[in-house]
């Protein structure tokens, strides 16, 4: 059974910042890209940033300059940085594992963690 669990939302100021987290538990035996994606209330799922196994990354305009995803491939742990946050930051954020395989010439899979709110208010 592989679950992503979140951790590191909050509320923070205008202009803070702060670090999420996120491990994939289970046996794993590899996860080909890592991400955040967001969604605010009203609107539609959006994605944040990702990272690849071998570090490829990509971030939404939006976020490029203020975020950085990281990733601990040892421990299926991917980290986002947030920095200078702003108002139109505050949504819930999902964790993600695409081609995720248990076995090496397993199915992959797609999984998605439950969530952390951010909350960016003064």
């Amino acid at each position: 059974q592989v679950q992503l669990v979140e951790s590191g939302g909050g509320l923070v100021q205008p202009g803070g910042s702060l670090r999420l987290s996120c491990a994939a538990s289970g046996s794993i035996f590899s996860i080909n890209a890592m991400g955040w994606y967001r969604q605010a209330p009203g609107k539609e799922r959006e994605l944040v940033a990702t990272i690849t196994s071998t570090g490829t990354r990509n971030y939404a305009d939006s976020v490029k300059g203020r975020f950085t995803i990281s990733r601990d491939n040892a421990k299926n742990t991917v980290y986002l940085r947030m920095n200078s946050l702003k108002p139109e930051d505050t949504a819930l954020y999902y964790c993600n594992a695409e081609n995720l395989r248990l076995t090496a010439w397993g199915t992959s899979y797609t999984y998605w963690g439950q969530g952390t709110q951010v909350t960016v208010s003064s």
